[in-house]
């Protein structure tokens, strides 16, 4: 488990972790990446680990999401590097994501292990964000990536993808989706409700109405410890989209999250050129029990292609849950955009 902070580590850091990561295949590399843009150093790292790979054997292959049309922030668009993916000695299966996204960051490694979590492939994710990078060492887990991987290999359209998850293997269980998005945000809302507690979390947007509704529920309890940070930003953007609009119910929710439990993280609005900056960790910890992958707390993350790990361990819920209390505490206390904001 790696966290990443905004300003605490360097690109060429986390692309020698990658690196490190690639250089331990033997047979196959499958890729699946919303985001695959870096600078020279940072591809001449990565790049440098899938050209040996490809070298002594491996069969790479990558899946990547173009051609987003949505509207931006939430969440802001791809912006693939097609020439550095074309120079590379890979299989690429581009994933058309319209209307909803192919927003996978995960690479399975010989159907033995997986690196998945929230951070996109770019120099900006890699440090000039909040992020949370996961390895896990299982054959059982990197199959069901495997099998995930597969469907878009086979050109499954994203909104056929995934699937419901089913019993743990070696402790965790996986999570796809869109198939399995409203059962993981249910699932999510179940655990948050249940805490005795603590409550953390970290997403750049909290707008699902299962775990919505929990979080309020349980900040107006007052018997559990509740505490998170958002993107102020990302926040604007779906206030404004709910004010006058059928999810204007969301509002009262998201008001009770105010008052300083929850903080928000005022970054840069969206553009091509400028620093993309944003609070992206996606990660709840309700007790011991931890979901951590790419799924924003979003009706948009139930419809696009995520990835969330969910299991119990009480040293690595500690670990994440500490994250979050830095992270939180770097920034100020969550508002509500006024209501001509935007």
């Amino acid at each position: 488990m790696r966290t990443l902070t905004d300003g605490g580590q360097t690109p060429l850091e986390v692309a020698h972790l990658i690196a490190t990561f690639i250089d331990g295949s033997a047979r196959t590399l499958d890729l699946a990446q919303y985001d695959f843009e870096l600078g020279p150093e940072s591809a001449r790292v990565v790049g440098g680990a899938i050209r040996r790979a490809h070298d002594r054997g491996v069969r790479v292959r990558l899946a990547i999401n173009v051609d987003h049309r949505n509207p931006i922030p939430v969440p802001p668009p791809s912006s693939p590097d097609l020439d550095l993916i074309r120079s590379l000695p890979v299989e690429a299966f581009p994933v058309a994501g319209v209307p909803d996204l192919m927003h996978h960051k995960y690479v399975v490694r010989d159907e033995q292990a997986v690196w998945t979590g929230s951070t996109n492939w770019t120099d900006d994710s890699w440090s000039r964000q909040e992020n949370v990078i996961v390895i896990v060492d299982s054959a059982g887990v990197a199959g069901q990536y495997a099998a995930n991987f597969a469907e878009f290999a086979e050109g499954t359209p994203v909104a056929a993808s995934g699937a419901t998850a089913g019993p743990p293997i070696d402790g965790i269980r996986t999570w796809f989706t869109p198939r399995g998005g409203p059962d993981l945000s249910h699932r999510i809302a179940q655990a948050i409700g249940l805490a005795q507690r603590r409550v953390r979390v970290c997403s750049p947007v909290i707008s699902t109405g299962p775990i919505l509704g929990a979080l309020a529920g349980v900040v107006a309890s007052g018997r559990v410890d509740v505490a998170g940070c958002i993107d102020a930003v990302q926040l604007q953007g779906v206030a404004v989209q709910w004010r006058g609009g059928a999810s204007a119910w969301k509002l009262p929710l998201l008001a009770r999250l105010t008052g300083g439990q929850f903080t928000a993280k005022q970054s840069n609005p969206y553009a091509r050129s400028r620093l993309h900056d944003s609070m992206h960790a996606k990660v709840v910890v309700a007790d011991d029990t931890v979901f951590v992958g790419s799924f924003n707390l979003s009706r948009s993350g139930e419809s696009n292609a995520e990835n969330v790990l969910e299991f119990e361990d009480a040293e690595i819920a500690e670990q994440l849950a500490r994250f979050v209390d830095t992270v939180r505490a770097r920034y100020d206390v969550l508002t509500l955009p006024a209501a001509d904001a935007g």
